[in-house]
C-alpha cells in the first residue's frame, strides 16, 4: 500500500512530522468522530484503523495513511468516524499545523488534496 509520504523527499519527511506530534492510541479508541468539528488530523506509523460512516464500516486505513483532512480541507465537519482496529502509532497534527504546512509546502497541499480527492465518492 503507497504511504502519504512517498512522494516525499526523506528531508521533506522529517519537516511534516516534526510538525506534530508523536502519539500511541489504545486499541477501540476513537480519534475522529463523525459529525465533529475539523480540529485534527493524522498520519498512521503502525496499526490498522476502521473508517465508519453511520455506524457501517466503509474503509480500513493502514500504515502511511492521512486521516482527517478532508473535514479540515473542506472546512467542514467529519464525514466519517476513525476507530482504532488495533494499538495505533500516529503523527498528531492540529488543523493550525495542516494550514500552515499547506501554505509553507505547496506539495504537502497537493498531496493532501489528492488523498481528500482519491476517498470521495
Amino acid at each position: 500500500m503507497a504511504s502519504f509520504f512517498d512522494s516525499f523527499t526523506p528531508q521533506e519527511v522529517a519537516r511534516i512530522s516534526a510538525q506534530g506530534r508523536h502519539v500511541t492510541l489504545p486499541e477501540g479508541w476513537s480519534p475522529i468522530w463523525e459529525r465533529t468539528p475539523a480540529d485534527k488530523a493524522y498520519i498512521l506509523i503502525d496499526g490498522t484503523v476502521s473508517v465508519r460512516k453511520g455506524g457501517a464500516e466503509i474503509a480500513q486505513l493502514g500504515p502511511g495513511e492521512f486521516m482527517g483532512e478532508q473535514a479540515i480541507l473542506g472546512h467542514s465537519l467529519r464525514t466519517a468516524s476513525i476507530v482504532a482496529l488495533t494499538p495505533l502509532e500516529v503523527i498528531h497534527f492540529t488543523s493550525e499545523t495542516v494550514r500552515e504546512l499547506c501554505d509553507q509546502m505547496p506539495k504537502f497541499k497537493t498531496a493532501l488534496e489528492a488523498v481528500a480527492e482519491s476517498r470521495l465518492g
